[in-house]
């Protein structure tokens, strides 16, 4: 086979982003945090930037000049739906590796701290659907210690669903590690060490429910609470105080930070739902045209001319990005609020399922952006404050082709038909499952069913039917 050397045309079409596209990509995908640290470091490094203060005015000193600039507030974007009595209005407010979160090496670098360590065993555990967002807002009540400070019957109030359901999740919560963590009092903390020790019995829990008479040296008393004698009380006392009463001590002393929301959902008197950005994490800058008149005129050859140039038009490329950024934000948040109005009323267990490309075509966007908007983007509701993502969930399809169901309801659903098994009903395999779900309108697969009981660590018919005879 001859081999030669010869030229080839090609015609095709590729899309380059500029500079400027890219780093507006890269400014819609940052955190509101984030995003003020990139501001500042643009403030020191562009002379022609303006912080604006909380009245719309900002006086700046500079080096061989005063420069005041006095402008205006401008009015914040808002967002208007029309259409649904209930949606007249809804009001609005607010990559790449090197700018989303922080460096990786500076992450390993630092110690673990106890919010971040309780997520991780959150991802690698079974928890789905509602029980999932129970646990996150949970874990945003401990505190450094390790202690739960969030008032139970508040939680399932904000979050429309049964206290026993939240307390079933803290159940499983206190299973994770370091162990005593999520207690609410000092002797449940050490009680939950006892269990996983397997120590804790009706003496070890006489003696934690009078742990003052220790504290008193109250020994004689102690023996007649916990009904042991002279050596097995000194054994007790001594394997209490080699417990952990502060479990969460052990990470990171990073102080808790809670989330900043980026949009405040609020419902009017009227009953419509308003939608506001937070204009306190929104940095607010202009371009100083004071200085810049001043500067340019000062400029005495070319390279300081394209100098103040660069300063220019990047100054004015930020100002343009966060008004845009603000925007995009206020009008994606708007339309999961439309989307997801049964949530905002009744309930977690009301979720639609919902996916990017419906929230995308709704608004005109790519999903690419609106994968962007709704990452490390938070919005605080009546029920808690939540990541935009969260409102993002699967569908099973209806059987009479009506709408869609999200797969976290259908989780509800097989686990309030379970949890009716202890009430005297008859235990129900996979398939009898399948059937009464279909029956209810949710067309479902048995190996779905399936593999949501086993995410809900539910063992199968044949251990739950053992169960409930061993408990009669």
């Amino acid at each position: 086979m001859a081999v030669g050397v010869g030229l080839e045309l090609r015609q095709g079409q590729h899309l380059a982003l500029s500079q400027h596209m890219q780093q507006s990509l890269k400014l819609l995908q940052l955190s509101n945090l984030e995003l003020v640290t990139y501001v500042e470091a643009e403030l020191e490094r562009n002379p022609l930037l303006l912080r604006e203060d909380s009245h719309g005015v900002r006086e700046v000193e500079r080096p061989g000049d005063r420069a005041a600039c006095t402008i205006p507030e401008t009015a914040r974007p808002a967002a208007h739906l029309g259409g649904a009595a209930d949606w007249s209005r809804v009001r609005g407010r607010g990559g790449s590796s090197e700018m989303d979160g922080e460096p990786r090496e500076q992450a390993f670098a630092r110690e673990q701290t106890l919010p971040e360590y309780l997520t991780a065993q959150l991802t690698a555990s079974a928890f789905a659907g509602p029980d999932r967002t129970i646990a996150v807002v949970l874990i945003d009540g401990v505190d450094e210690a390790g202690y739960l400070r969030l008032d139970l019957p508040e939680a399932a109030r904000r979050l429309g669903c049964e206290l026993g359901r939240v307390e079933a999740v803290l159940q499983r919560l206190q299973e994770f590690e370091p162990v005593g963590v999520f207690a609410r009092s000092v002797p449940e903390c050490l009680a939950i060490q006892l269990k996983d020790r397997n120590r804790y019995d009706p003496a070890m829990a006489a003696l934690l429910a009078n742990l003052e008479l220790v504290a008193r040296s109250d020994l004689a008393r102690l023996r007649r609470v916990c009904g042991v004698d002279e050596e097995d009380l000194r054994e007790m006392i001594g394997e209490v105080r080699s417990l952990t009463p502060r479990p969460g001590a052990a990470f990171g002393a990073e102080p808790v930070q809670p989330a900043q929301p980026d949009v405040f959902v609020r419902q009017a008197p009227e009953g419509v739902w308003q939608v506001e950005l937070n204009s306190d994490t929104l940095p607010r800058v202009l371009v100083d045209q004071h200085y810049r008149a001043t500067v340019a005129r000062a400029a005495r050859n070319d390279q300081e001319k394209a100098f103040v140039s660069d300063c220019l038009t990047q100054a004015s490329w930020l100002v343009r990005s966060l008004d845009q950024r603000a925007k995009t934000i206020l009008k994606v948040a708007a339309e999961i609020v439309r989307q997801q109005e049964a949530f905002f009323t009744h309930g977690i267990e009301h979720l639609r399922p919902l996916n990017l490309r419906t929230v995308a075509d709704a608004i005109g966007m790519h999903e690419s952006t609106v994968s962007r908007v709704t990452s490390n983007k938070y919005i605080a509701t009546a029920r808690g404050v939540f990541e935009m993502k969260f409102f993002f969930t699967a569908s099973i399809h209806a059987t009479d082709g009506g709408e869609a169901h999200s797969a976290g309801a259908v989780r509800h659903k097989i686990k309030a038909l379970i949890e009716g098994e202890r009430r005297g009903e008859e235990v129900l395999s996979d398939d009898s499952i399948v059937s009464l779900l279909q029956a209810a309108g949710m067309d479902i697969a048995r190996r779905t069913v399936a593999k949501y009981r086993d995410a809900m660590q539910i063992p199968p018919s044949s251990e739950r039917r053992r169960a409930l005879k061993m408990a009669c």
